[in-house]
Parts: structure tokens; C-alpha cells; sequence
């Protein structure tokens, strides 16, 4: 009988699968390398979350599932855990009624977000070279706060013949300084290409009406999330993001712990939270009165993390409704 379901779990260059037929019997398990999936036999298939091979597969007419690997977790047979009973679990999750799966991202989402990942790497680079700058000239007592604007004062400091550095100490502050002027210009012309991404994408351009929300947030929300009605309620969305407590609760206690979730977006809107928290025009837009409240009883981290999460539902009807943002009346 010709299978109908299949788990594939997928590695670099070793692939499990596991087939069964419409009444669940197991039909086939084989071990595959990367070149003979290029020709595969008519499945449906569940994968972990592998867009490439997502949309390979689909060129052969199968439906493609995407399962995240937490979903799969609960699957895997105790005491077995391997590439094939991951593709075991993987065949036996896709076939259950509520199962969550995800959005295949297109190639140009792909490249969307890589564009994010590079500027990631950068701003990481950057940060690594400010506090090495910051511990090299502390060895000398110079010394000064947190914060990049403190450490390009020490970079104008370099150039003073009056300061008392030896000339190996100046040479070799010369190579991080010069570093981090060129990772500044990278950052610049990333973030330059995602300003004027953001203003011909129309998924991009709608959350940037948002307070608190600019180019980068707004770009990476649209190509993470190509499709947001996968989510039933912007609760969920906010859940997704990690904007909300992980429950481990039981016999009616209700015990919250850390937040959790897609963490590259979650430090985005938590970001542009904190600036809508720090200044009061952009509170009275996002209706200032109950952040004001909060802010009497609650830390101002605490208050950032409840803004971003109402930040994450506005995000979430507007993409599903098409609709710009409309500030709320002061009052």
C-alpha cells in the first residue's frame, strides 16, 4: 500500500524517514543522504522547521507540514531518543487534529530575515569591540560609565598627544578603534537597506505606525511572520513572541515563571516598549492612563515587558485587518 504519511527528520547530510499508511501502520524507515531526497516518492510529509526543503518537496505536488521541534518532544518514545524516533514522532504529530504547524517562509522572507541575522552579528561584534576599547583603557585608570557614547570618547581620546599611553598601547588600541568605526558603517548601511525595505513592503510599513515600533521591528515582524492568521487572537501572537509567563501550574495553583519565546523579536518590542514607557507623548498614545497606573506599583522593566505585549496584539490586528494605527485620545 502506498504511503500517505510520513515523518522526515532532517540533519545535514542524513535524513530518517518514517511512513505509514491512512490506518497507521509503519510501511517504511530508511536512512537517506542529502542527494536522494532530490526525486521523493508521493508523500505527505511532516518536517521539522526546514523552509528550504520545505519548498523543494512542494515542487513534487505534496502537502508540506512544518512541525516545531517542541511539538514533536512529547511524541519521542521514552528511552529512544534518535534521529529515527525524532522521525517517528515527527509522523506521529502531524497526524494529530490540533497540531500547530508553520508558515513556509518564502525565499525572499528568507532573505529578509538574513539580512537581520547579519545585522545581529555586527551589532554583537560591535559591542564586544566597545568593551574590550572600554577594559583596554581601564588598564591604564582611564576609566568611564556604560554606554557607546562613552566609549567614542575614548576614541577621540586617542588622537591627544597630551595623554600619557605608550606608543605600543596607542597601536594597539588603533586596531579595535578601527575596527569599530567599520562595524559602525556596516550597522549604517544594514539599517539604511531596512528603512527602505520597510517603505515599499506593505506588511512592513503598517506596524511602523505603531509608537515604539521602527524599521528594524517592523521589517522583522513582516518577514518572520508572512502569514499573522495563523495565530487565532493577538493573545497568541504574544504568547509565540514570549511575551507572556511559562505556566507550570496544577491543583488550581497558579505557579508563572520566565518568559520565553522568539527572543530576536521579543528584545525588539521590548526595546521600543522601553522608549514608550520613558517618554510621555508616546505613552499618551498608546493610552498613557493605564501605563501611568502601572508605573505607581511596577518596576519600569515590568511596565516594558506588559507594553510590548500590547504592542504584539496591536501588531497582530493590524496585519489581519490591513488597518494603520490610530492613536488614542490623551485622557
Amino acid at each position: 500500500m502506498e504511503p500517505v504519511t510520513i515523518g522526515l527528520d532532517i540533519a545535514k547530510h542524513v535524513f530518517h524517514v518514517h511512513a505509514v499508511d491512512a490506518q497507521g501502520r509503519v510501511t517504511s524507515r530508511q536512512r537517506l543522504r542529502r542527494g536522494e531526497i532530490a526525486a521523493p516518492p508521493g508523500w505527505d510529509r511532516g518536517l521539522r522547521h526546514r523552509p528550504y526543503w520545505a519548498r523543494e518537496i512542494q515542487r513534487f505536488g505534496h502537502d508540506v507540514r512544518l512541525i516545531p521541534p517542541a511539538y514533536v518532544k512529547p511524541y519521542v518514545r521514552r528511552g529512544a531518543k534518535n534521529d529515527a524516533a525524532d522521525a517517528a514522532a515527527i509522523c506521529e504529530a502531524v497526524s494529530r487534529p490540533n497540531m500547530r504547524f508553520v508558515p513556509i517562509k518564502s525565499v525572499e522572507n528568507q532573505g529578509f530575515l538574513m539580512v537581520h541575522r547579519a545585522r545581529g552579528l555586527l551589532v554583537g561584534q560591535r559591542t564586544m569591540t566597545a568593551c574590550a576599547i572600554r577594559a583596554h583603557f581601564a588598564e591604564f585608570g582611564i576609566i568611564v560609565g556604560q554606554g557607546r557614547q562613552r566609549v567614542d570618547g575614548l576614541v577621540d581620546l586617542l588622537d591627544d598627544e597630551e595623554l600619557a599611553l605608550p606608543a605600543t598601547a596607542r597601536m594597539s588600541l588603533a586596531v579595535p578603534v578601527n575596527q569599530l568605526k567599520e562595524l559602525d558603517r556596516q550597522v549604517d548601511v544594514i539599517e539604511r537597506e531596512l528603512a527602505q525595505i520597510q517603505r515599499v513592503n506593505p506588511m512592513a510599513r503598517l506596524p511602523s505606525s505603531i509608537p515604539g515600533v521602527g524599521p528594524i521591528t517592523a521589517t522583522a515582524v513582516a518577514a518572520t511572520v508572512p502569514d499573522p492568521t495563523m495565530f487565532r487572537s493577538g493573545q497568541g501572537f504574544a504568547a509565540w513572541l514570549g511575551l507572556t509567563p511559562k505556566q507550570n501550574s496544577t491543583v488550581g495553583k497558579d505557579r508563572l515563571g520566565r518568559i520565553a519565546g522568539r527572543s530576536y523579536l521579543r528584545h525588539l518590542l521590548v526595546i521600543g516598549a522601553r522608549n514608550v514607557v520613558r517618554y510621555p507623548k508616546a505613552r499618551s498614545r498608546v493610552g498613557g492612563g493605564w501605563i501611568e497606573d502601572l508605573l505607581e506599583r511596577r518596576r519600569p522593566m515590568v511596565v516594558a515587558i506588559a507594553v510590548a505585549n500590547k504592542l504584539a496584539r496591536i501588531i497582530w490586528a493590524m496585519m489581519t485587518t490591513g488597518e494603520f494605527y490610530r492613536a488614542k485620545a490623551a485622557g
